[in-house]
Protein backbone atom coordinates (compact mmCIF):
# COMPACT_ATOMS: atom_id res chain seq x y z
CA UNK A 1 0.00 0.00 0.00
CA UNK A 2 1.32 3.34 -1.09
CA UNK A 3 2.41 5.22 2.18
CA UNK A 4 0.28 8.03 3.38
CA UNK A 5 3.26 10.66 3.62
CA UNK A 6 2.64 10.28 -0.55
CA UNK A 7 0.99 13.40 0.10
CA UNK A 8 4.43 15.16 0.96
CA UNK A 9 6.59 13.63 -2.53
CA UNK A 10 5.92 17.76 -3.88
CA UNK A 11 8.24 17.59 -6.24
CA UNK A 12 5.64 17.90 -8.74
CA UNK A 13 2.51 15.92 -9.40
CA UNK A 14 2.87 13.79 -12.27
CA UNK A 15 0.55 11.79 -14.54
CA UNK A 16 1.75 8.83 -13.43
CA UNK A 17 -0.82 6.61 -14.63
CA UNK A 18 -0.79 4.83 -11.19
CA UNK A 19 -2.98 7.70 -10.47
CA UNK A 20 -6.45 9.22 -11.49
CA UNK A 21 -6.41 12.25 -13.54
CA UNK A 22 -8.28 14.59 -12.57
CA UNK A 23 -9.84 17.65 -14.62
CA UNK A 24 -11.54 20.81 -14.51
CA UNK A 25 -12.44 23.73 -16.60
CA UNK A 26 -14.32 21.57 -19.32
CA UNK A 27 -12.90 18.49 -18.90
CA UNK A 28 -9.57 19.28 -20.73
CA UNK A 29 -6.84 16.33 -20.38
CA UNK A 30 -2.95 16.60 -21.08
CA UNK A 31 -1.67 15.33 -24.23
CA UNK A 32 2.41 15.24 -25.72
CA UNK A 33 2.66 15.21 -29.26
CA UNK A 34 6.34 14.87 -30.26
CA UNK A 35 7.87 16.82 -27.01
CA UNK A 36 5.68 19.08 -26.60
CA UNK A 37 2.53 19.22 -24.21
CA UNK A 38 -0.90 20.57 -24.65
CA UNK A 39 -4.66 19.67 -24.21
CA UNK A 40 -7.54 17.96 -25.60
CA UNK A 41 -11.51 18.05 -25.08
CA UNK A 42 -13.30 15.23 -23.96
CA UNK A 43 -14.08 14.56 -27.37
CA UNK A 44 -10.12 14.23 -28.54
CA UNK A 45 -10.07 17.92 -30.36
CA UNK A 46 -6.94 20.03 -29.37
CA UNK A 47 -7.86 22.73 -27.34
CA UNK A 48 -4.10 23.99 -26.19
CA UNK A 49 -2.14 23.44 -28.86
CA UNK A 50 1.23 21.44 -28.13
CA UNK A 51 3.76 24.45 -26.56
CA UNK A 52 5.00 23.41 -23.00
CA UNK A 53 8.01 20.89 -21.72
CA UNK A 54 5.40 19.51 -19.33
CA UNK A 55 1.85 19.75 -18.55
CA UNK A 56 -0.18 18.51 -15.86
CA UNK A 57 -4.16 18.44 -15.37
CA UNK A 58 -6.48 20.47 -14.15
CA UNK A 59 -8.01 21.38 -10.87
CA UNK A 60 -10.01 24.39 -10.13
CA UNK A 61 -9.66 25.87 -13.02
CA UNK A 62 -5.48 25.80 -14.03
CA UNK A 63 -2.93 23.43 -14.58
CA UNK A 64 0.55 23.73 -14.52
CA UNK A 65 3.17 23.48 -16.74
CA UNK A 66 6.47 23.89 -17.40
CA UNK A 67 8.77 25.60 -19.56
CA UNK A 68 12.62 26.08 -19.44
CA UNK A 69 12.80 23.86 -16.33
CA UNK A 70 10.33 26.76 -14.58
CA UNK A 71 6.54 25.92 -13.37
CA UNK A 72 3.92 27.73 -13.94
CA UNK A 73 0.42 27.56 -14.35
CA UNK A 74 -2.39 28.34 -17.39
CA UNK A 75 -6.33 28.83 -17.71
CA UNK A 76 -8.62 26.54 -20.14
CA UNK A 77 -8.21 28.60 -22.77
CA UNK A 78 -4.44 28.13 -23.26
CA UNK A 79 -3.34 31.80 -21.64
CA UNK A 80 -0.37 31.67 -19.16
CA UNK A 81 -2.06 33.20 -15.77
CA UNK A 82 1.10 32.43 -13.55
CA UNK A 83 4.12 33.29 -15.12
CA UNK A 84 7.08 29.87 -15.14
CA UNK A 85 9.01 30.93 -11.83
CA UNK A 86 9.24 27.98 -9.89
CA UNK A 87 11.32 24.83 -9.38
CA UNK A 88 7.97 22.83 -8.50
CA UNK A 89 3.90 23.49 -8.73
CA UNK A 90 0.99 21.28 -7.30
CA UNK A 91 -2.58 21.42 -8.16
CA UNK A 92 -5.04 24.13 -6.71
CA UNK A 93 -6.76 22.63 -3.73
CA UNK A 94 -9.08 24.37 -1.19
CA UNK A 95 -8.02 27.34 -3.16
CA UNK A 96 -4.40 27.43 -3.02
CA UNK A 97 -1.31 25.39 -4.56
CA UNK A 98 1.79 25.08 -3.17
CA UNK A 99 4.93 25.87 -5.10
CA UNK A 100 8.77 25.09 -4.47
CA UNK A 101 11.04 28.60 -4.87
CA UNK A 102 14.62 28.24 -3.82
CA UNK A 103 14.07 24.16 -2.26
CA UNK A 104 11.46 26.22 0.24
CA UNK A 105 7.49 25.92 -0.31
CA UNK A 106 4.67 28.42 -0.41
CA UNK A 107 1.58 28.39 -1.32
CA UNK A 108 0.13 31.27 -3.76
CA UNK A 109 -3.45 32.28 -5.05
CA UNK A 110 -4.82 31.52 -8.56
CA UNK A 111 -3.30 35.38 -9.38
CA UNK A 112 0.27 33.81 -8.57
CA UNK A 113 0.66 36.30 -5.50
CA UNK A 114 2.20 34.16 -2.21
CA UNK A 115 -0.39 34.19 0.43
CA UNK A 116 1.70 31.69 2.36
CA UNK A 117 5.61 32.68 1.88
CA UNK A 118 8.18 30.04 1.17
CA UNK A 119 9.37 28.46 4.35
CA UNK A 120 8.78 25.16 4.61
CA UNK A 121 10.64 21.90 3.51
CA UNK A 122 7.61 20.03 1.80
CA UNK A 123 3.94 21.15 1.71
CA UNK A 124 0.73 19.49 0.53
CA UNK A 125 -2.46 19.98 -0.65
CA UNK A 126 -5.02 21.75 1.42
CA UNK A 127 -8.04 19.49 2.84
CA UNK A 128 -11.14 20.65 4.99
CA UNK A 129 -8.88 24.10 5.50
CA UNK A 130 -5.80 22.30 6.43
CA UNK A 131 -2.46 21.28 4.93
CA UNK A 132 0.14 19.09 5.99
CA UNK A 133 3.58 20.83 6.41
CA UNK A 134 7.53 19.68 6.97
CA UNK A 135 9.82 21.59 9.13
CA UNK A 136 13.35 19.94 10.05
CA UNK A 137 12.01 16.42 9.83
CA UNK A 138 9.01 17.48 11.65
CA UNK A 139 5.43 17.21 10.20
CA UNK A 140 2.49 19.67 11.40
CA UNK A 141 -0.32 21.35 9.98
CA UNK A 142 -1.21 25.19 8.64
CA UNK A 143 -4.37 26.71 7.84
CA UNK A 144 -4.66 28.84 5.13
CA UNK A 145 -3.16 31.81 6.39
CA UNK A 146 0.05 30.42 6.83
CA UNK A 147 -0.53 29.87 11.17
CA UNK A 148 0.73 26.80 12.26
CA UNK A 149 -2.61 25.46 13.79
CA UNK A 150 -0.75 22.01 14.94
CA UNK A 151 2.74 22.54 15.59
CA UNK A 152 5.14 19.91 13.98
CA UNK A 153 5.55 17.15 16.07
CA UNK A 154 4.88 14.01 14.32
CA UNK A 155 7.35 11.77 12.30
CA UNK A 156 5.16 11.94 9.26
CA UNK A 157 1.60 13.17 8.56
CA UNK A 158 -0.84 12.82 6.22
CA UNK A 159 -3.82 14.54 4.62
CA UNK A 160 -6.73 15.23 6.71
CA UNK A 161 -9.76 13.10 5.06
CA UNK A 162 -13.46 12.98 6.35
CA UNK A 163 -12.02 14.98 9.62
CA UNK A 164 -8.89 13.08 10.90
CA UNK A 165 -5.15 12.76 9.41
CA UNK A 166 -3.43 10.47 9.68
CA UNK A 167 0.27 11.11 11.80
CA UNK A 168 3.54 9.10 12.94
CA UNK A 169 4.72 8.86 16.55
CA UNK A 170 7.50 6.74 17.58
CA UNK A 171 6.93 4.66 14.84
CA UNK A 172 3.43 4.16 15.56
CA UNK A 173 0.93 5.34 13.58
CA UNK A 174 -2.34 7.27 14.54
CA UNK A 175 -5.06 9.69 13.85
CA UNK A 176 -5.37 13.20 14.89
CA UNK A 177 -8.46 15.56 15.02
CA UNK A 178 -8.53 19.20 13.23
CA UNK A 179 -7.54 20.42 16.80
CA UNK A 180 -4.47 18.08 16.99
CA UNK A 181 -5.87 16.18 19.39
CA UNK A 182 -5.38 12.67 19.23
CA UNK A 183 -8.34 10.93 17.99
CA UNK A 184 -7.11 7.08 18.15
CA UNK A 185 -4.12 6.54 19.44
CA UNK A 186 -1.00 5.70 17.53
CA UNK A 187 -0.95 2.08 17.86
CA UNK A 188 -0.32 0.75 13.96
CA UNK A 189 2.37 -0.16 11.88
CA UNK A 190 1.05 1.91 9.42
CA UNK A 191 -2.29 3.86 8.53
CA UNK A 192 -3.40 5.45 5.67
CA UNK A 193 -6.69 8.25 4.97
CA UNK A 194 -10.37 7.12 5.96
CA UNK A 195 -12.33 7.02 2.92
CA UNK A 196 -15.84 5.94 2.82
CA UNK A 197 -15.91 5.94 7.01
CA UNK A 198 -12.71 3.40 7.02
CA UNK A 199 -9.29 3.63 6.85
CA UNK A 200 -6.61 0.54 6.26
CA UNK A 201 -4.54 0.44 8.73
CA UNK A 202 -1.06 -2.69 9.23
CA UNK A 203 -0.60 -4.49 12.24
CA UNK A 204 1.58 -7.53 12.49
CA UNK A 205 2.51 -7.40 8.91
CA UNK A 206 -1.38 -7.93 7.79
CA UNK A 207 -3.34 -5.37 6.43
CA UNK A 208 -7.12 -4.62 7.87
CA UNK A 209 -9.62 -1.39 8.52
CA UNK A 210 -10.69 0.83 11.51
CA UNK A 211 -13.56 2.93 11.79
CA UNK A 212 -13.18 6.51 13.44
CA UNK A 213 -13.67 5.55 16.79
CA UNK A 214 -10.31 3.12 15.63
CA UNK A 215 -12.65 -0.25 16.57
CA UNK A 216 -11.77 -2.89 14.01
CA UNK A 217 -13.89 -3.78 11.38
CA UNK A 218 -12.07 -5.73 9.61
CA UNK A 219 -9.25 -7.80 11.03
CA UNK A 220 -5.50 -7.53 9.62
CA UNK A 221 -4.97 -10.24 7.21
CA UNK A 222 -4.15 -8.87 4.43
CA UNK A 223 -1.04 -8.72 2.16
CA UNK A 224 -1.64 -5.50 0.74
CA UNK A 225 -4.57 -3.21 0.70
CA UNK A 226 -6.03 -0.04 -1.03
CA UNK A 227 -8.75 2.37 -0.08
CA UNK A 228 -12.39 1.39 0.18
CA UNK A 229 -14.47 3.29 -2.14
CA UNK A 230 -18.43 3.13 -2.52
CA UNK A 231 -18.22 0.33 -0.38
CA UNK A 232 -15.64 -1.93 -1.88
CA UNK A 233 -11.44 -2.00 -1.06
CA UNK A 234 -9.01 -3.67 -3.40
CA UNK A 235 -6.90 -6.60 -1.42
CA UNK A 236 -4.58 -8.66 -1.53
CA UNK A 237 -4.65 -12.57 -0.46
CA UNK A 238 -1.92 -14.38 -1.50
CA UNK A 239 -0.38 -13.20 -4.64
CA UNK A 240 -3.92 -12.22 -5.94
CA UNK A 241 -6.09 -9.53 -5.85
CA UNK A 242 -9.75 -9.08 -4.84
CA UNK A 243 -12.36 -7.11 -3.57
CA UNK A 244 -13.66 -6.69 -0.10
CA UNK A 245 -16.94 -4.97 0.96
CA UNK A 246 -17.48 -2.57 4.57
CA UNK A 247 -17.79 -5.98 6.25
CA UNK A 248 -14.83 -7.76 5.16
CA UNK A 249 -16.74 -9.90 3.09
CA UNK A 250 -15.37 -10.95 -0.44
CA UNK A 251 -17.46 -9.77 -2.74
CA UNK A 252 -15.04 -10.03 -5.87
CA UNK A 253 -12.40 -13.60 -5.93
CA UNK A 254 -9.26 -12.71 -5.74
CA UNK A 255 -7.71 -13.61 -9.29
CA UNK A 256 -5.80 -10.43 -10.94
CA UNK A 257 -2.33 -9.28 -10.73
CA UNK A 258 -2.83 -5.85 -9.54
CA UNK A 259 -6.15 -3.70 -8.42
CA UNK A 260 -7.36 -0.57 -7.88
CA UNK A 261 -9.95 1.31 -6.16
CA UNK A 262 -13.09 1.74 -8.26
CA UNK A 263 -13.50 5.84 -10.10
CA UNK A 264 -16.43 5.88 -10.23
CA UNK A 265 -17.94 2.82 -10.96
CA UNK A 266 -15.25 0.93 -13.27
CA UNK A 267 -11.75 -0.31 -11.56
CA UNK A 268 -8.46 -1.10 -13.55
CA UNK A 269 -7.22 -4.06 -13.16
CA UNK A 270 -4.22 -5.95 -14.35
CA UNK A 271 -4.12 -9.73 -15.43
CA UNK A 272 -1.35 -11.43 -17.40
CA UNK A 273 0.75 -8.07 -17.34
CA UNK A 274 -2.21 -5.90 -19.07
CA UNK A 275 -4.68 -3.87 -17.70
CA UNK A 276 -8.28 -3.34 -17.98
CA UNK A 277 -11.43 -2.38 -16.49
CA UNK A 278 -14.02 -4.39 -14.48
CA UNK A 279 -17.54 -3.14 -12.75
CA UNK A 280 -18.35 -3.64 -9.24
CA UNK A 281 -20.05 -7.11 -9.87
CA UNK A 282 -16.18 -7.98 -11.34
CA UNK A 283 -17.24 -8.24 -15.08
CA UNK A 284 -14.98 -6.87 -17.33
CA UNK A 285 -16.56 -4.35 -19.13
CA UNK A 286 -13.13 -3.61 -20.87
CA UNK A 287 -10.70 -6.31 -21.18
CA UNK A 288 -6.84 -6.68 -20.57
CA UNK A 289 -4.99 -4.95 -23.16
CA UNK A 290 -2.85 -2.01 -21.95
CA UNK A 291 0.45 -1.85 -20.74
CA UNK A 292 -0.73 0.45 -17.66
CA UNK A 293 -4.21 2.70 -17.47
CA UNK A 294 -4.93 5.30 -15.10
CA UNK A 295 -8.36 5.22 -13.35
CA UNK A 296 -11.40 6.85 -15.09
CA UNK A 297 -11.97 10.79 -14.70
CA UNK A 298 -14.79 12.80 -16.12
CA UNK A 299 -15.46 9.88 -18.42
CA UNK A 300 -11.81 9.56 -19.57
CA UNK A 301 -9.09 7.17 -18.69
CA UNK A 302 -5.30 7.54 -19.87
CA UNK A 303 -3.85 4.22 -21.16
CA UNK A 304 -0.62 3.47 -22.35
CA UNK A 305 0.39 0.65 -25.34
CA UNK A 306 3.63 0.53 -25.76
CA UNK A 307 5.23 3.54 -25.27
CA UNK A 308 3.03 5.68 -26.75
CA UNK A 309 -0.07 7.32 -24.60
CA UNK A 310 -4.05 7.92 -25.31
CA UNK A 311 -7.47 8.35 -23.73
CA UNK A 312 -10.47 6.17 -23.72
CA UNK A 313 -14.00 6.51 -22.88
CA UNK A 314 -15.73 3.96 -20.79
CA UNK A 315 -16.97 1.49 -23.48
CA UNK A 316 -13.08 1.63 -24.29
CA UNK A 317 -13.61 3.53 -27.47
CA UNK A 318 -10.19 5.91 -28.46
CA UNK A 319 -11.22 9.32 -28.36
CA UNK A 320 -7.31 10.41 -28.45
CA UNK A 321 -5.50 7.04 -30.55
CA UNK A 322 -1.85 6.89 -28.63
CA UNK A 323 0.79 8.78 -29.77
CA UNK A 324 3.75 10.26 -27.75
Amino acid sequence: MKKTTALLALTLTTLGLVTSLTSAAGSLYPVVLGDRWGFVDKTGNLVVNPQFERAEPFASGLAAFRLGKKWGYLDATGKIVVNPQFESAAPFSGGLAAVELASRFGYINPEGQYVINPQFDAAGPFVDGHAVVRLKHRYGYVDKTGTLTINPQFDSGGDFSEGLAAVELGSRWGFIDSTGKLAINPQFDKAEAFSGGLAAIKLNKRWGFVDKTGKIVINPQFEEVHGCVKGLAPVRVGSRWGYVDGTGKLVINPQFDDADAFAPDLARVKLAGRWGFIDKNGKYTINPQFDDAASFADGLARVKISRKFGYIDETGRFVWNPAN
